[in-house]
């Protein structure tokens, strides 16, 4: 291997054990913050371009499946959080051997998680959009748009499974890199496919496949022609069973912990179709604007759990007390501009969705609950982040299921059936929110306590 080569390799990588932090995480954030709204914008290209050129119905189709998607993908997702753990771990202890075995079982795990979600959602989405009483003239054109999608389960699964390897190493550049490449794709697609040949919602789902399996060829490539000791070598692809039972250790629960805040989200979908296909659309328009804001917040959890973890194998609590102050006042900054500010912006915002001034009140409405709220949520995430970092994945499941689920539930089923209103549905989101998180941090307190005075009787043995 050339002295060149390596350079080229670890201009990519982030040093997160030596050194100040501030800098660092900031660089590791800003572009993994690009990359997620990058992702994102493959879904609001779908619905801007469904909404203004499909029409509400398009929109309401499309919008109506997020929720049933994200509670199918994320328990598969969380596998992706014990590959970030595991690699971030073996990478800042140095355990070559374990790290190449960690990089191929994660790569086969996730285009065998991706060929089951493809049969999932085939057979899963008529019957799970009608349980969520999808009005009947959205419903066809809503699994259509699903099935579809979950076609391209495997390449979204292999990229999301190989940027994790990246970013665990502190590389978050490459990824931006390959998803403007996909970006740009699909947008062009997107308008190609419906303006052009009038496909409807079928070809927007068929452009954000296109796009994925673009991205997910561009990562797999990337790993492949490394010089690091994470390089993938397809002849070597292996499922090593102890470093599947440690990713699913902790991914499953991650993974868990995402699909019942879905189940959440899906039963609060369902109180919002209760208002009519109009109410579904300012809904689904909020809600994605939203989404970029909950982005932005989500990189600084990512940075928290691949800080902690490698710190984590290089044994340096204290380092670690420091990333989790570090990222909480990053993130609570980041909530507080970006989700005011989609507030105040969000009459101009919302008319890139619809053109209905309707659906737009029913949008507002929605920002003005959880936009200016929204730091606590991210605030909430981090701690979760750090928690998991250290390898504590059970935990924070289980505070987020009685934390923000099992509340939200109990919420719908007594105080939203007195005041059947949408404000006061949405308002279950900051108080489950707030709760969960000032419970994460006691239990930070505990976990790092614990560590430190291991690390203590370790160093006077």
């Amino acid at each position: 291997m050339s002295s060149s080569e390596t350079k080229s390799s670890k201009k990519y990588e982030i040093d997160m054990c030596n050194g100040p932090l501030l800098g660092k995480i900031v660089v590791f954030y800003i572009p993994l913050m690009l990359s997620g709204i990058l992702q994102l914008l493959f879904n609001a290209a779908d619905i801007i371009v469904v909404g203004k050129f499909a029409g509400d119905d398009s929109l309401a189709a499309v919008g109506s499946t997020s929720a049933l998607i994200n509670l199918l993908v994320n328990v598969f997702i969380g596998l992706s959080v014990g590959t970030n753990v595991l690699v971030a771990r073996f990478y800042g202890s140095g355990q070559k051997k374990e790290l190449k075995e960690i990089v191929h079982t994660s790569i086969l795990t996730s285009l065998l998680c991706g060929l089951i979600l493809v049969f999932l959602g085939f057979f899963l989405s008529g019957p799970a959009l009608r349980m969520m009483d999808t009005p009947a003239d959205v419903i066809q054109m809503a699994i259509l748009y699903m099935r579809i999608y979950f076609a391209g389960m495997p390449v979204m699964m292999a990229y999301n499974f190989g940027s994790a390897i990246l970013r665990a190493v502190g590389d978050t550049k490459r990824p931006l890199y390959y998803l403007l490449t996909a970006g740009i794709i699909n947008v062009v697609l997107n308008l190609v496919f419906v303006i052009v040949f009038h496909m409807g919602v079928a070809g927007v789902a068929i452009a954000t496949v296109i796009s994925q399996a673009v991205s997910a060829f561009l990562v797999l490539r990337c790993l492949m022609r490394t010089d690091a000791d994470y390089r993938l070598d397809l002849k070597c692809l292996s499922i090593k069973k102890d470093k599947l039972l440690k990713m699913i250790q902790i991914g499953v629960p991650a993974g868990l912990q995402g699909a019942l805040f879905s189940i959440s989200n899906v039963l609060i979908q369902s109180s919002v179709n209760s208002f009519g296909k109009i109410a579904m659309a300012g809904n689904t328009a909020a809600a994605n604007i939203e989404g970029f804001v909950y982005t932005a917040m989500n990189a600084l959890h990512q940075a928290a759990i691949s800080f902690t973890s490698q710190n984590y194998g290089a044994r340096k609590p204290d380092r670690i007390k420091r990333i989790l102050g570090i990222c909480l006042l990053l993130v609570m900054a980041v909530g507080l501009i970006l989700g005011n500010g989609a507030y105040l912006l969000g009459g101009t915002l919302l008319k890139l969705y619809s053109n209905t001034s309707e659906a737009i009140s029913f949008g507002l409405l929605r920002l003005s609950v959880i936009c200016t709220t929204y730091c606590l949520c991210g605030m909430m995430d981090v701690a979760v982040g750090s928690l998991r970092g250290m390898g504590y994945a059970i935990m924070p499941m289980l505070v987020s299921l009685i934390g923000v689920c099992l509340f939200r539930v109990v919420w719908i089923y007594t105080i939203f059936q007195q005041y059947h209103t949408l404000k006061c549905l949405y308002i279950s989101y900051p108080i489950s929110w707030g709760l969960t998180f000032l419970v994460h941090l006691i239990c930070f307190w505990l976990v790092f306590r614990k560590m430190a005075a291991s690390q203590l009787m370790k160093e006077r043995a």
